[in-house]
């Protein structure tokens, strides 16, 4: 197996959104804000590589959404999904499957495009698109918290080309990596977890959007539960500490993976490395 991180790029969103009721004079120290308040956040996405498969883990935000909707998010850096890989000698057709920890939009946005006809259709024409059924119900009729982060162009396309499939709890598709359900952030949102080199690592996507976020009350403003992320959280540092896990960020500007130590105040980051350091 081989494991490569796949940049889709940078983008902002605003800093008390993303820490909810922790203040600003803490979390700016670590996720210092513009005078816009707002934060730089990577979309970081993996790709897990077998004998027979390439499965992509989230796809980021895509680049067919208008100029006035990424005039809200400010796209920015050097990095996109289809440049990270052609780094590693690969397109979007040699995409075996993606994998959608959940379908927010900037975690989704790069499984849908227009084709030539301006039609919308999957990015990856000869990938099974992986789901959970619960959350697939969940986002295509959407609460109104939510109904801005679920685009019906991101997610409908992908039923519609045939090409949807669904990961559910009882039932485990991939014999390459395993997943648990979370439900504070969104419903049965998705966390792969990937033996690779005698270590477990787990995509952390929403539950921990970045390092910063591993103190149990820093929770996004973002979350529909938001205690029961709180509770998700302690109860998973805590197994991922005892075991210990490695995490892979999504969203954190700067840090890809850390292991976890405890300390007099919980649970906290201990090393910080990239995932290509991992031996």
């Amino acid at each position: 197996m081989n494991l490569e991180v796949i940049h889709a790029g940078m983008f902002k969103l605003d800093g008390g959104a993303m820490f909810g009721v922790v203040p600003k004079v803490l979390w700016n120290k670590t996720n210092p804000a513009d005078s816009n308040n707002l934060i730089d956040l990577a979309m970081r996405c993996m790709l897990v590589e077998s004998d027979n498969r390439r499965i992509l883990i989230d796809t980021g935000i895509g680049d067919k959404q208008s100029e006035k909707f990424f005039s809200h998010y400010y796209l920015h850096g050097d990095k996109s999904l289809k440049g990270s890989l052609n780094n590693i000698g690969l397109d979007f057709d040699d995409i075996s499957d993606v994998f959608q920890t959940h379908l927010h939009f900037d975690h989704c946005g790069g499984s849908v495009k227009y084709d030539q006809g301006k039609n919308l259709v999957p990015a990856f024409k000869n990938a099974t698109y992986w789901s959970h059924s619960s959350h697939w119900d969940w986002a295509t009729h959407p609460n109104a918290r939510e109904k801005a982060s679920f685009l019906k162009e991101n997610i409908l396309p992908i039923e519609e080309s045939g090409q949807l499939q669904f990961a559910d709890d009882k039932s485990n598709p991939f014999d390459v990596f395993e997943y648990i359900t979370v439900d504070g952030h969104t419903e049965k949102q998705m966390l792969p977890m990937i033996n690779y080199k005698g270590h477990k690592i787990v995509f952390a996507a929403d539950l921990l959007p970045t390092s910063s976020h591993i103190p149990l009350p820093y929770v996004m403003g973002f979350d529909v539960r938001p205690l029961d992320t709180l509770k998700e959280k302690s109860e998973f540092l805590e197994e991922a500490v005892e075991n210990d896990y490695i995490l892979f960020f999504e969203h954190d500007p700067e840090v890809e993976c850390c292991t976890l130590k405890r300390t007099e105040k919980g649970v906290r980051v201990d090393e910080k490395f990239k995932l290509s350091e991992i031996s």
